[in-house]
């Protein structure tokens, strides 16, 4: 592929098996370049490079990056890439503005170039798939935040694009520890819905739940202290029992007067109750309970205004 001899031909017969890990430049430098930098690194792939914009927040966070893995940071533009493999991570709507303006910076024939959204497709790396680049796009199913580096191992990768980016992907996950299954490109939106439901919207919850627990007198740091034990088992006993064996409360029970307290608790805080009434509708069509027509009728007259005091 290039002079450095680490990664085959991918369009030739031989696996990557057979060689050494290639080398990888990171387009990016945020949360999931650092953590999957550093994964790599730990792992025994050479970075080579970490290439950002030509912003003095990112020229930072780049060098910051690059030192933790022995790799040069350097500017798009200037950018003259010697890697065998360029992962893009970026936010979705930058992938093909970033692509647009590498793709003089390297000779692009037999390298691989991968991108890190849960959303879009390989089809975002087409201007380089032109030029011989063989594209796919690689999503962890994980949250990244600033100040944390989670690690990959067990982490399900999808994948979808060209057969030779795809073989060399999965392999690259695998040797991360982490778990590489197929997508289909028309399946990546709900794919990257059930994602924000599995993460940020739960985070919406959870911050949800300490606007009412402020109306209990738990504001802030005491509601999540106090939370916590029961998120921590609620989610263990998803996992072991799944979900209507995990479920419990006033909807399972059929307690309609308890729910009618709730309701009325809510009135005052719109948010908070439209929240409240999406997921116990949520509730009453995926999940056991009893009383469930009166549970809705109830969850209704909150939507009309009538919930008695």
């Amino acid at each position: 592929m290039t002079d450095s001899g680490i990664l085959p031909c991918v369009t030739g017969k031989r696996s990557i098996k057979n060689a050494r890990k290639p080398r990888v430049g990171i387009v990016g430098a945020g949360n999931l370049a650092g953590a999957l930098a550093l994964a790599l690194r730990g792992t025994g792939y050479r970075i080579d490079q970490i290439i950002t914009r030509d912003r003095p927040a990112s020229l930072r966070r780049a060098r910051q990056l690059a030192g933790q893995v022995g790799a040069s940071a350097v500017i798009r533009g200037k950018a003259n890439i010697r890697a065998d493999l360029v992962w893009f991570c970026v936010p979705d709507g930058s992938i093909a503005g970033a692509a647009e303006v590498l793709k003089e910076a390297a000779n692009w024939t037999d390298k691989v170039a991968l991108h890190s959204s849960g959303a879009l497709s390989s089809d975002v790396l087409a201007e380089l798939r032109r030029r011989g680049a063989a594209v796919a796009s690689v999503h962890p199913f994980m949250t990244f935040v600033r100040g944390s580096r989670p690690a990959l191992l067990g982490v399900p990768f999808a994948i979808e694009g060209d057969t030779a980016a795809v073989r060399i992907a999965r392999q690259v996950v695998k040797s991360l520890g982490g778990h590489a299954h197929s997508i289909r490109k028309q399946d990546k939106a709900a794919y990257h819905a059930w994602g924000t439901f599995a993460s940020p919207l739960l985070t919406a919850l959870l911050v949800t739940s300490e606007q009412i627990a402020a109306a209990a007198g738990a504001p802030g740091k005491v509601a999540r202290r106090r939370m916590l034990p029961i998120i921590e088992q609620t989610l263990a006993n998803y996992a072991a029992f799944g979900g209507a064996g995990a479920f419990s409360g006033p909807i399972i029970r059929g307690d309609v007067d308890t729910i009618k307290q709730h309701l009325r608790i809510l009135r005052n805080m719109p948010i908070a109750s439209e929240v409240y009434v999406g997921l116990a509708r949520a509730a009453l069509a995926y999940l056991p309970g009893k009383n469930k027509g009166a549970l809705e009728k109830s969850l209704k007259s909150l939507r009309r205004g009538k919930i008695g005091s």
